[in-house]
């Protein structure tokens, strides 16, 4: 059963609900605007806008970057599109340790100097003083924990950053993180994982964890790069201008998905799809969503028209009997290895 929520005719544009992030009193759209693999790269400038003015229009006020993504350019065409918009309305996310500019030894990483630097870039590019979330992209085993939990304590004591974040970091790294922050004075509160129907690597250990620590999930490809979909079929050529078929937009991370067994798995989500008024995409996200410590779910686009779908999640309840459904169709081809939580040995360049 799907128990959508009523709403008043003041909230005719305003679809989409909000949850705190992780024992804060941040507030976030239970839907967060994207743009890794658009803005910068695949999407024209102007497109970008209009799917960022149209995820306003949806309520979504939660935006989500990375200075890596289209290496900077996608921050910049970020804060060009939300220029005019009331600042304190928004939460803007951004992330530092992906190898940026002309990638030198100290382009990459968590050290002080790369972290210090990197945020002024950020704020400059976003057009802001401050972001609201700084994320650490993945775990630097070359940095000690020490020097750059200390580096993120500045950048929240400056106010250059509100609240302080993790990416792809394991149940351990986040509790020693965790621990350090308290230490110094802030405190962690969310976590950036890959999650999905497929992809189910963090309920085991991550999500027990931060469930204890305050942590929140703030998930990203809820649509597995567009396979939960359905958009890709089983025995068929990929669709033309997929992210399957591009090299450099994403074709690696799917690639994981594209066997005929998932494929053929996947079809058999339509019927719970459309028994529940929903799209497949739609199923996908509120799926996410149904994990109470999932803050919220990332979501691109590249037309307008998609955040319109994409929204069309917000609000869902996915009772008991449904999810037990999706599990029994795709549950059992899920990864689910908590090990599969990985950073980089070294720092890349």
């Amino acid at each position: 059963m799907v128990h959508p929520r009523p709403r008043s005719h003041n909230e005719r544009f305003r679809i989409v609900e909000y949850r705190y992030l992780g024992n804060s009193g941040l507030k976030i759209s239970e839907i967060t605007y994207g743009n890794w693999l658009t803005h910068g790269s695949q999407v024209e400038n102007d497109i970008a806008t209009q799917c960022v003015h149209a995820a306003l229009d949806a309520g979504i006020t939660t935006f989500d970057t990375a200075d890596v993504y289209a290496n900077t350019k996608a921050e910049q065409v970020l804060g060009d599109a939300l220029k005019g918009q009331r600042r304190s309305s928004l939460e803007i996310f951004t992330k530092v340790y992906w190898p940026t500019g002309p990638k030198g030894p100290n382009d990459s990483g968590l050290s002080r100097k790369h972290i210090m630097e990197s945020i002024d870039g950020s704020l400059e590019r976003l057009g802001t003083d401050y972001v609201d979330l700084y994320q650490a992209h993945r775990y630097d085993y070359e940095t000690p924990l020490e020097e750059t939990m200390q580096a993120f304590a500045d950048v929240v004591s400056a106010g250059k950053a509100l609240y302080i974040g993790v990416s792809e970091w394991t149940a351990d790294q986040i509790r020693e993180g965790h621990a350090l922050s308290k230490e110094m004075g802030f405190q962690l509160i969310s976590s950036q994982p890959q999650y999905n129907m497929l992809w189910r690597v963090i309920e085991d250990q991550v999500i027990p964890a931060c469930e204890e620590l305050g942590i929140s999930q703030v998930v990203w490809s809820p649509i597995a790069q567009g396979v939960l979909t359905g958009k890709y079929k089983p025995g068929q050529p990929f669709p033309e201008g997929s992210r399957a078929t591009d090299e450099n937009g994403g074709a690696n991370a799917v690639s994981r998905f594209l066997n005929d067994e998932v494929l053929t798995a996947v079809q058999g989500l339509e019927p719970i799809a459309k028994d529940h008024g929903l799209t497949m995409a739609q199923l996908a996200i509120a799926w996410v969503l149904a994990n109470p410590n999932v803050a919220t779910a990332l979501v691109g686009a590249s037309r307008p028209e998609q955040i319109a779908s994409n929204v069309g999640a917000a609000g869902v309840k996915l009772e008991a009997d449904a999810l037990e459904a999706i599990d029994a169709v795709i549950g059992h081809l899920a990864e689910r290895d908590p090990a599969k939580t990985v950073s980089p040995e070294t720092r890349p360049s």
